[in-house]
């Protein structure tokens, strides 16, 4: 039966939650350059048509709903900490080589982004639920909310910063955006956040 307080001092918490945050931030920051303006990127830099950059789209749609479906599994077998970790850093690898792929290994590099970064939301918010237990549906309300949030802004950032620098411009800039992922390693151990014994 889980309990309606946490055994981590509030500071605690409060530092593993920022941390949360800006992993969120990095995420969605992050699938709202590829979901808002990949078809325009695969337009202008491999001058393909409207409808296979359409297609090209719903197969990263489709691999970020396949990850979303797989965290959660993989998190209860692993911990939610090691998914995390994996799914944001993870893809550091991939997104510094996309800008600069051409456009097979581009469809080839979105698809695992896609997959492995999708896979993180479902950890983080049972790993934040984890640090307040009880609270679940604040927590869920919070990070459901921060997650379109920071969505719909880096929507409208990076169109700005597309329409001022170039779309092209826009993926070499975000390709680091998972390095925050590093965060992940002040993240304390919580019961979700370790390997099953």
């Amino acid at each position: 039966m889980r309990t309606t307080e946490s055994d981590l001092p509030r500071r605690k918490i409060a530092w593993a939650m920022g941390v949360l945050i800006a992993l969120i931030f990095s995420k969605y920051f992050y699938l709202a350059s590829l979901m808002s303006y990949y078809t325009f990127y695969l337009i202008a830099k491999f001058h393909v048509s409207v409808q296979t950059a359409q297609v090209h789209l719903f197969v990263f749609l489709g691999a970020v709903a396949a990850g979303t479906i797989v965290g959660g599994p993989v998190g209860d077998r692993i911990g939610r900490k090691y998914v995390i970790w994996c799914s944001i850093l993870g893809v550091l690898p991939f997104t510094l080589a996309l800008p600069y792929a051409n456009l097979f290994w581009t469809e080839i590099l979105t698809v695992i982004i896609g997959m492995v970064l999708a896979s993180a939301f479902s950890a983080i918010l049972v790993y934040a639920q984890d640090l307040l237990p009880g609270r679940v549906g604040t927590v869920s309300g919070l990070f459901f909310g921060l997650a379109f949030g920071m969505g719909g802004i880096g929507a409208a950032l990076l169109g700005e910063l597309a329409d001022a620098k170039g779309i092209e411009y826009v993926y070499r800039v975000c390709a680091f955006l998972p390095a925050i992922g590093l965060l992940t390693a002040f993240l304390p151990t919580v019961d979700g956040g370790r390997r099953p014994r």
